[in-house]
């Protein structure tokens, strides 16, 4: 966080503890974009499992505009392209696992 670089941090893992960040909510998956000329300020992006993974714009250079980033897209398109529901077992509780009422939800991804 010293450094003049700025820093995108993405965490889609569902063990640990997050880093503290002051104001942050309690989320399963954080989006954390921190601009090197704003610091210790930096933008939280808070999502849960059955949410949408919201849009965030990728810093550049400071008088550079900033492109907003539809990782949420992007992992659909490698989903799609990849075949993925043909290997993923939906019966099968993620590691670790979710609630029961997430896994309920889950279940209906494969109908």
């Amino acid at each position: 966080m010293s450094s003049d670089a700025n820093l995108v941090e993405v965490d889609l893992l569902r063990t640990g503890d997050p880093k503290p960040v002051s104001g942050g909510m309690q989320s399963d998956y954080r989006i954390l974009v921190s601009r090197a000329d704003r610091r210790p300020a930096a933008d939280l992006y808070a999502f849960n499992l059955r949410d949408t993974i919201p849009l965030f714009p990728l810093p550049l250079r400071s008088r550079d505009e900033e492109p907003a980033i539809d990782l949420h897209e992007l992992l659909d398109t490698v989903y799609r392209e990849a075949a993925l529901d043909l290997t993923i077992d939906y019966t099968q509780q993620p590691t670790p696992p979710v609630s029961e009422h997430d896994f309920t939800w889950i279940q209906t991804l494969s109908a």
